[in-house]
């Protein structure tokens, strides 16, 4: 699906391959299967399939996928690497870490992630000029500019502190610098705040907003797999024919999704 893309980013994101959501969904199983893939904090016992699914906006459907444990932590279903560069990673804060972040930075890639409502980052610098009376923040940490704050949006530098992975039974405390965003959501009377590697010359504030958005896309998916494919229910407990059935489902998914753009293409909507 990707070698054919049925959509196309915008001007302003042209210098990326592509925009990608990286989630997981939970489809319950037989009790049989506790010992093969275990639920997470059951009182009974349980079993349960994580599918981690990274979904591809410009393809419009999954782009790679992988089975795990319900129990296993989000993290471990994300693995950074070389497949990051001249992409747009949207992550949830099931996957929030400051040194994954850094590795997406490192390799190449660029990410928007909600920031956590504890987050308490140094505001290093703003990016953007505020006309009157505005209060400098620079040097002040977020949860006190929060209390305080009046602008429409706040877009600023900020620091971060977090440790490397252990090497040698000893671990590494490390800094970085990211973006931060605050847009004022008029429907909910709050601030939401996210946390990228984007630059302000790339998109504004509000474009980060409305970019991260895009991560509804992975959650209609996982709403038409289990719908329309009956991904919710998998009445066997045979782990061969369990893993069968996913791929099944996803296949006639993206097979799907392809005939309808191939329909759609050769039979375009008359301009009025």
């Amino acid at each position: 699906m990707s070698q054919e893309p049925s959509r196309t980013l915008s001007d302003r994101l042209s210098p990326f391959k592509d925009v990608l959501i990286q989630d997981n969904t939970i489809v319950r199983l037989h009790e049989k299967l506790s010992q093969v893939w275990p639920a997470t904090r059951s009182r009974k016992v349980a079993a349960g399939v994580k599918v981690a699914v990274l979904t591809s906006a410009i393809a419009n459907g999954p782009k790679s996928v992988a089975l795990f444990a319900e129990s296993t932590n989000d993290l471990k279903t994300l693995k950074i690497g070389s497949w990051v560069k001249d992409r747009i990673l949207l992550i949830d804060l099931g996957f929030y870490k400051y040194h994954a972040f850094t590795r997406i930075k490192e390799n190449g890639g660029s990410f928007v992630s909600r920031l956590k409502s504890n987050a308490n980052p140094q505001i290093i610098d703003t990016n953007r000029a505020y006309r009157g009376r505005s209060i400098d923040i620079r040097g002040k940490y977020l949860q006190d500019v929060l209390k305080n704050l009046k602008r429409q949006v706040l877009d600023a530098e900020v620091e971060i502190e977090f440790n490397r992975r252990a090497y040698r039974g000893k671990e590494k405390k490390d800094s970085e610098r990211f973006r931060l965003v605050a847009a004022y959501n008029e429907d909910e009377d709050k601030y939401h705040l996210y946390i990228t590697n984007l630059s302000p010359d790339l998109l504004e504030p509000e474009e980060v907003a409305r970019l991260y958005a895009a991560r509804w896309e992975v959650e209609i998916l996982f709403k038409e797999l289990k719908s329309k494919y009956a991904l919710d229910i998998i009445p066997t407990s045979n782990p061969q024919v369990i893993e069968a059935f996913i791929c099944i489902s996803i296949l006639t998914l993206i097979i799907s999704r392809r005939i309808y753009t191939i329909i759609r293409r050769r039979n375009p909507e008359p301009k009025m």
